[in-house]
């Protein structure tokens, strides 16, 4: 047989096997490097603080220009964060289905799209918010990028604490694309989301123990006992809801945000004492309680930010 006929074969069996992806699949594959559910977060946490800005509803064009603006920033940053750590991936159970792991994106298509993102949500925001809330996405996609998956990510357990204030931005955003401005309401809520992260995150690296372990990131969950790593849960848990009380007299906020603020932090704090307390005792942690728990108490805290000023008390 002709060796170009056979290589030709080869070719073609190779081809053959390699998988072929349609383009609402490919489409699919794209915005999953987005990380779709940290958008959610960030919806929750930029609407409100626009409202509050407002003292009102705002305008409903700014509000979907920010929302566009800040999901291409956001999806902007998770895609870096797959593309760089790909080899990490790869070998944990929670992301070896990522885009880049099963390779339905390639990482040359990653990167340009990470970079499309980039670029075009600080022009977005740019044209149709503010210089201030272009500069502080750009400084958030900096933050998550640079110092949290390149330099932080792998060196230390602290990792997230100061990783996590690329997701404080979305407050500083929303409020600056109404006020074009900084004041100490926002810087409440940065904090509030900076305190807040790691009892977020740490319960979830907990959970994924094994997968930390073998990808070598020093997540505290995974480089720390449960009752250690309970008990900071703890700490953070206090602090975030005792920063959410500031907002109270910083910002007038109503009895709707005062009582939400108690109520739900309350919960906050219950089920992280429970997590401590069942690590101390030797009895299953279930950090994902924790992990639910804190998901669902920064989204009803903000959803009570969103309605107090629009109401009479």
């Amino acid at each position: 047989m002709d060796i170009k006929t056979t290589a030709g074969a080869g070719a073609s069996t190779d081809s053959a096997r390699r998988p072929r992806h349609g383009l609402g699949r490919t489409v699919r594959a794209y915005v999953a490097l987005t990380k779709p559910r940290v958008l959610e977060l960030l919806l929750v946490t930029t609407v409100p603080v626009m409202i509050l800005a407002q003292g009102g509803f705002p305008n409903l064009w700014l509000v979907l220009a920010t929302v566009i603006g800040g999901s291409m920033s956001a999806g902007s940053a998770a895609a870096f964060n797959m593309y760089l750590d790909r080899d990490i991936d790869a070998h944990m159970q929670r992301t070896e289905n990522r885009p880049l792991v099963t390779g339905e994106v390639s990482p040359r298509g990653a990167l340009i799209f990470a970079w499309a993102l980039a670029v075009g949500s600080t022009l977005w925001l740019l044209a149709t918010t503010n210089w201030l809330a272009a500069t502080l996405s750009a400084a958030a996609i900096f933050f998550y990028v640079v110092i949290y998956t390149m330099v932080l990510k792998r060196r230390t357990e602290q990792n997230i604490v100061w990783g996590g204030i690329a997701g404080c931005f979305p407050v500083l955003i929303g409020w600056t694309a109404v006020t074009g401005s900084l004041a100490w309401p926002p810087v409440i809520l940065f904090v509030l989301v900076f305190l807040w992260t790691p009892p977020h995150y740490w319960p979830l690296s907990m959970k994924y123990r094994h997968d930390y372990e073998e990808a070598d990131v020093p997540m505290l969950g995974a480089t720390r006992d449960g009752s250690q790593v309970g008990l900071q849960v703890i700490l953070y848990a206090w602090a975030t809801v005792a920063c959410s009380l500031l907002l109270i007299p910083v910002a007038g906020m109503g009895l709707v945000y005062s009582v939400s603020a108690v109520v739900f932090g309350g919960w906050f704090i219950y089920e992280s004492h429970r997590l401590y307390n069942r690590a101390v005792r030797g009895t299953e942690p279930r950090p994902m309680r924790v992990f639910h728990a804190s998901i669902s108490y920064l989204t009803l805290l903000f959803v009570a930010i969103a309605v107090d000023p629009l109401l009479p008390f």
